[in-house]
């Protein structure tokens, strides 16, 4: 935390820690230094989803089908609700919203979406939407207009439709232990060279890595 400004909190997709926990981090750290997080999967992803084998306690038999695609159910309210516990103990300056692959642009999904968010809470900062899936364009712009969502992707594969509020997740071009190229960081920086307060997220396992050596880039040339 001594090296970056802010970091994303994975630990609240699988299974949001203790209280407790959240406070020591954020006291650990200076009043500047942001966390964003990750909500709880049981708000996006289905019960069959093989992330929730990192759960302590296994699901029970009757979250079977009652889970995940933003239901209104009250497991996934319950599961909203702890996310955003968990923002404002770390006074989180976004919330992201990750859905599977699975989570394709049907109507019924859609209709799923717009219902649940506007029925909850919504967090202090950003609301972020990451569709893993292929959505039409148009139909992006028109959700993250409507539900004030932030378009968050990997850059590396396509553009976000929200530019002027900017989150890149990068996920590795090849896989999860791709380590990003020399050309690859300069494109990145001349994306967000320019753009306000844009947010760069490595999510690739050599992650720490290829964000000092972008962090490095940006401070080459006085970015």
């Amino acid at each position: 935390m001594r090296r970056f400004p802010v970091v994303e909190v994975q630990h609240t997709f699988y299974d949001p820690p203790a209280d407790a926990v959240l406070t020591r981090w954020r006291t650990q750290v200076p009043a500047s230094f942001e966390f964003t997080i990750k909500a709880w999967q049981i708000v996006t992803h289905e019960s069959s989803s093989p992330t929730y084998r990192r759960l302590k306690r296994p699901l029970p038999d009757s979250a079977r089908g009652q889970i995940g695609a933003f239901r209104t159910t009250p497991p996934v309210l319950e599961g909203w609700q702890r996310t955003l516990d968990c923002a404002r103990i770390l006074r989180a300056s976004a919330v992201l919203l990750q859905c599977p692959k699975s989570f394709r642009p049907t109507a019924e999904n859609v209709a799923g979406l717009r219902s649940f968010l506007s029925q909850v809470e919504r967090p202090a900062g950003w609301l972020m939407w990451e569709p893993r899936g292929e959505w039409p364009t148009q139909l992006l712009e028109e959700l993250c207009a409507e539900l004030d969502l932030v378009h968050v992707v990997d850059p590396m594969h396509t553009e976000t439709v929200t530019p002027e509020r900017t989150y890149y997740r990068l996920h590795g071009t090849t896989g999860s232990r791709h380590v990003h190229t020399d050309d690859e960081l300069r494109r990145l920086r001349d994306l967000v060279v320019g753009r306000p307060s844009p947010y760069v997220m490595f999510n690739n396992l050599p992650r720490t890595g290829d964000a000092e050596r972008f962090l490095a880039l940006l401070a080459d040339q006085g970015g």
